[in-house]
């Protein structure tokens, strides 16, 4: 199975139209354009290495179903809200998908165990202090998400929505009251990553990560992924809604109002120190646990 790295990854290749070109397509003006998508986070553009944006048809469509519903008596950010709703994230991959719209994140070749350190002190920080949040988690498989079970049961029980993903996932009394299961086809891009996402009001934080090929010889907790982290709400928010696409392409009936709800441009707010102190400190306890 093949992943694109973040480094070779082209457009997407259905995004065609310029910002021009949509503005001729739906009779906007660009600043018109440009405003929503300020505003609303509305339509979406794929990014150019040069910052240039690019649409697709399927936003043609969008954009002139907002148009129909302001027509009728809507208001423009419900309007906004509902077709954005309505377009699941095209990208399969919570990774690829923040190495195209966010080019600043670093990325960094981790071990498996710095991995689950990362994720311990998330999850421990989201459940401490973020108010009923948005929780996706990625596994590879059933097998290396079943040790994180107890875990995720207990984070399932604070969150307002909690999907966890992996391969066929085993149908287990113990596993019942957990978060949401969601399968991933043996051709699913994430089969091959590694994420934590914790999107909320008050505390946001975003780990992921995907493994490099050629390592079945290679004992589990050494095995290499590529990987990179945020506590930007931007960033988490374009994460989440990739994780609420691929669960609802999956089946997961959760998924579809999620896209609705992280439809929105997260509201501007300063990270405080304390917090991203508080995670560090977990992040640093967890690697020395774990590096003995």
């Amino acid at each position: 199975m093949e992943h694109i790295t973040g480094s070779t990854q082209a457009p997407n290749a259905g995004a065609e139209l310029t910002i021009g070109d949509l503005a001729r397509r739906t009779g906007l003006s660009t600043a018109v354009l440009r405003m929503w998508e300020s505003r609303h986070g509305f339509p979406t553009a794929h990014r150019l290495p040069s910052g240039h944006r690019r649409y697709r048809e399927e936003d043609v469509e969008l954009v002139g179903q907002v148009l129909r519903r302001r027509d009728a008596g809507i208001r423009l950010e419900t309007a906004i809200a509902e077709a954005a709703a309505t377009r699941v994230p095209d990208s399969p991959s919570i990774y690829a998908e923040l190495r195209r719209r966010h080019p600043t994140l670093v990325s960094h070749r981790l071990r498996k165990s710095t991995l689950i350190a990362l994720s311990w002190a998330i999850e421990d920080e989201c459940c401490a202090v973020a108010d009923r949040p948005i929780l996706f988690g990625a596994f590879q498989t059933a097998d290396f998400y079943r040790p994180s079970a107890p875990r995720w049961r207990e984070l399932s029980r604070v969150a307002r929505s909690a999907i966890v993903f992996a391969d066929d996932w085993p149908q287990t009394a113990e596993e019942a009251d957990g978060p949401v299961r969601a399968h991933l086809q043996e051709d699913a891009p994430m089969r091959r990553e590694w994420a934590v996402v914790c999107d909320a009001l008050d505390s946001t934080a975003c780990l992921t990560a995907w493994e490099l090929p050629g390592q079945s010889a290679v004992p589990d907790r050494q095995r290499i992924f590529e990987a990179l982290w945020t506590v930007d709400p931007v960033a988490v928010r374009d994460a989440a809604r990739v994780a609420a696409g691929v669960a609802a392409t999956a089946g997961v009936a959760a998924a579809r109002p999620l896209l609705y709800e992280l439809a929105d441009t997260p509201a501007p707010r300063v990270t405080a120190a304390t917090g991203v102190t508080a995670l560090f400190n977990r992040i640093v306890a967890y690697v020395d646990r774990l590096g003995h």
